[in-house]
């Protein structure tokens, strides 16, 4: 059995500024860090990690490392443990994108299975590579606990996996704040809930919600 700690990044200058992120290096805004060292003093009093991954983007890097720091690990970065790719929102603000591509932004709020971002990736498209990602990393840390550092669209996905089991139902799953943790058990093939969305460390530092 392999213990999966995943972390959504902390706030970013795009979730303060609230504009797309997806691919784009969004650094952490100073709210962000002070969410990131919140979660690593959490848990350093809570939990033992063994490894440290994280999404290659900045973001989620700079939320993994207060806690690899804590534990003496080093951050391991996975490419495909990146948001979706946004294609032609990179960068964009939502009002603009909700203007601009009215249908395709309103799958994102009635249709989460089946939404995408226009010329990029769509949700189906990350749940399967992150979910190929998560299985591999718990896999190769058998009998270990992990951090995974990442992002809103990958943490709904792999909530997805850990309690509906099919993507049909991802909108039904609880979205993950900034620097939120939810902790899953990986056991003969299967993905299990055990804590979802801790949010005790965060309290007077939440951030924002978006991607």
């Amino acid at each position: 059995m392999t213990r999966l700690i995943l972390i959504r990044h902390g706030q970013s200058e795009a979730n303060l500024h609230v504009w797309f992120a997806g691919h784009t290096d969004a650094p952490l805004t100073e709210r962000g860090h002070a969410q990131a060292r919140a979660a690593a003093d959490y848990l350093l009093t809570h939990e033992h990690i063994d490894a440290v991954y994280a999404s290659s983007l900045t973001r989620a890097m700079d939320t993994a490392r207060p806690t690899a720091d804590a534990f003496g690990l080093p951050v391991i970065p996975e490419q495909d443990l990146r948001e979706i790719f946004a294609g032609e929102w990179e960068g964009v603000p939502f009002a603009v994108l909700n203007e601009k591509y009215p249908e395709d932004r309103l799958m994102w709020s009635h249709d989460l299975s089946h939404a995408l971002c226009t010329g990029g990736e769509t949700v189906a498209q990350v749940f399967e590579r992150v979910v190929a990602t998560v299985t591999r990393i718990a896999e190769e840390n058998e009998g270990k606990t992990v951090l995974i550092a990442t992002h809103w669209t990958p943490v709904m996905s792999m909530l997805c996996k850990a309690t509906v089991g099919e993507l049909a139902r991802i909108g039904e799953c609880p979205e993950p704040a900034n620097a939120s943790i939810q902790i899953l058990r990986f056991e003969k093939g299967r993905f299990t809930p055990e804590q979802i969305n801790i949010t005790a460390h965060l309290v007077g530092i939440e951030g924002g919600t978006h991607i």
